[in-house]
């Protein structure tokens, strides 16, 4: 469906004027509210407004992925010196391009919202005695509200303590402001969400579906925006804190979630590689497992182009597309190997010019979940951008995660709602032949409360491997630099073992094509001395994580391992980036870089 995506493009940028300073009104005061909201046509596209800026840089490559890494599940090299590789070094100056440009296009988004908040709340609409004009005025104050709530999420997780504005521009209000308390400010959020959600509409109520703010994704985002109220957060001095009213926080996840599971429960659906193959394929799908996807109009979107399967620029009618965030093999390992996800989550090709699969390098594993190579129409061959692939905000499997985990949490060990939540998702990933292995012995095992915390961490990352949101797990989690260290300490285990001949994990790998010309490998699990016969290519793979294989030195690991994370190994690590510096030089004074060991 592209629709709403041409809408999006289409909409009269009623609030979208260039500032030169983050809260600057510009010329919104020249527009006559009373009458944009005074109708349902008009109020829709104000709204739009907001979801307009998901279209620029700073949410299609910068929030939704470029700025998410770097993980335990997910990484990239940290040699360039462009502004996303300082960031992903945690090396950001204040005058990083990156950081400026999600700096002002998130507040420009914060400052429509407020518009539309505003402008609905006192629209005599917002009460108007057609039932059918107030429900909509209801549904689209609470896209504003929670679309706001988006935006600020992303600048506390990034930023820390930042302006916290909630007015529209008019004359007389004042929108240079100093830091708000994170905890202030997301208390403030998840309030107005809770009051929003009631008068909102299912995703299968709505126009356009999943491809819109819905009642699911706001209930979702209230769980997701109380766990991180709830969670812990680095502090100008360099440590890491949690709030001693934390477990109402962890009430609040666990009864939001479990409301939208009494009130629009659905199977998720059987088939996971169909969920993201929707995205790919352009099929929206409500009352399943995407609760909201961004959507991108043909032509918008980096999706396939700087996340996905590796696809190299040919004659083929596919165009180029790369993948900046790489999968380390540790994750890969991590996967019990009859686990469906993870062939669907780790990419171990590429297609070359020729449109040929070919093996990736051991440290170049993709994010298997989007390809522009499953686009139909094929884009073009001279295309790269603009695939028009959707990106995954939430799925109903982190509804049901957040809620076991809330509620484990709360009752000091798993109780059985905990466990059937829980199951719900795990069952997916395994055929039905291994449940009672791979699903209920494995949650049973997992009888403490520490022991099912720790399952849900790791289920968190196998089921969400790609979808760039285990940072922030991570940082709330306060888990950060002891994921990283083990990633690192596991990467050298498998490149130690294979060095000595150790372990049974492959030190190469053997593959050839079928006669349908797919790439197949052999013993992707397994240790082999040799192929079983000549129509075998052998591939250097757990052994390539050593520079060089037959040096005397076993610690010449590959530099990506001891480098990509070098700044992630010490706790606390410093996930905070600097507020850009002209931010701070138009705020006359209110805003500066101290504190969380800045020395600028």
């Amino acid at each position: 469906m592209k629709i709403i995506k041409s809408l999006l493009i289409m909409v009269l940028a009623f609030f979208m004027n260039g500032c030169s300073d983050f809260l600057d009104p510009d010329s919104l005061s020249t527009f006559d509210t009373q009458y944009v909201f005074s109708n349902v046509d008009d109020a829709r596209k104000a709204t739009n407004a907001i979801y307009a800026h998901f279209s620029e840089d700073a949410f299609r490559s910068r929030l939704s992925n470029n700025m998410t890494g770097n993980t335990d599940i997910e990484q990239n090299s940290g040699t360039g010196s462009t502004a996303r590789y300082e960031i992903w070094r945690l090396e950001a100056q204040p005058n990083n391009g990156d950081l400026k440009i999600v700096w002002e296009v998130a507040y420009r988004a914060i400052r429509d919202a407020n518009i539309v908040i505003e402008g609905i709340s006192s629209s005599a609409a917002l009460n108007s005695t057609d039932a059918a004009i107030q429900n909509d005025m209801k549904q689209f104050l609470g896209e504003a509200y929670t679309l706001r709530a988006y935006w600020y999420s992303m600048l506390i997780y990034h930023f820390g303590d930042v302006p916290f504005s909630t007015k529209a521009p008019k004359p007389g209000v004042e929108f240079n402001l100093p830091k708000e308390d994170r905890n202030v400010i997301l208390s403030s959020l998840i309030q107005d969400l809770i009051n929003a959600e009631a008068g909102m509409k299912w995703a299968d109520e709505l126009p356009f579906g999943i491809e819109q703010v819905n009642r699911e994704y706001t209930l979702g985002m209230i769980s997701r925006l109380a766990l991180q109220r709830g969670g812990y957060f680095l502090k100008p001095d360099m440590t890491m804190e949690r709030k001693s009213d934390y477990l109402d926080y962890y009430a609040i996840a666990r009864d939001y979630s479990k409301k939208l599971i009494d009130l629009k429960d659905r199977a998720l659906p059987k088939d996971f590689r169909q969920v993201f193959l929707n995205q790919s394929k352009f099929i929206v799908a409500s009352n399943s497992d995407m609760l909201f996807e961004v959507p991108f109009a043909i032509g918008e979107g980096d999706v396939g182009w700087n996340i996905g399967i590796r696809v190299d620029s040919g004659s083929h009618p596919y165009g180029a597309g790369s993948n900046y965030m790489s999968v380390p093999p540790t994750y890969y390992y991590s996967f019990d190997k009859k686990d469906i996800r993870r062939d669907v989550t780790c990419g171990l090709y590429f297609r070359d010019k020729d449109f040929k699969q070919q093996m990736v390098a051991v440290g170049s594993i993709s994010q298997g979940k989007w390809s522009r190579e499953f686009l139909n129409p094929p884009p073009g061959p001279s295309t790269d951008k603009g695939t028009g692939i959707n990106w995954p905000m939430m799925r109903y499997a982190d509804v049901l995660l957040m809620f076991a985990e809330a509620d484990n949490e709360l009752n000091n060990g798993p109780t059985p709602a905990a466990k059937e939540a829980f199951k719900r998702v795990r069952q997916r990933a395994f055929d039905e032949a291994d449940w009672a292995i791979k699903v209920d012995q494995y949650i049973a095992a997992a009888s403490s409360k520490q022991a099912f915390f720790k399952a849900i961490v790791d289920e968190r990352a196998w089921e969400f491997g790609g979808e760039m949101i285990r940072k922030y797990e991570l940082i709330r989690w306060n888990l950060y630099d002891t994921k990283i260290n083990e990633t690192i300490t596991g990467l050298k285990k498998l490149a130690d073992d294979a060095f000595y001949g150790l372990g049974t994990l492959p030190d190469y790998l053997y593959w050839k094509y079928d006669t349908s010309g797919k790439l197949v490998i052999l013993n992707p699990d397994t240790k082999l001395l040799a192929a079983p016969d000549a129509s075998w290519t052998r591939f250097s793979w757990l052994i390539g994580l050593h520079r060089t294989p037959n040096a005397a030195d076993p610690s010449a690991y590959q530099t990506w391992i001891t480098t990509n994370w070098a700044n992630y190994t010490k706790a606390p690590v410093r996930y905070i980036m600097p507020i850009p510096s002209v931010a701070v030089t138009n705020s006359l004074g209110l805003l500066k870089n101290d504190g969380y060991g800045f020395n600028f």
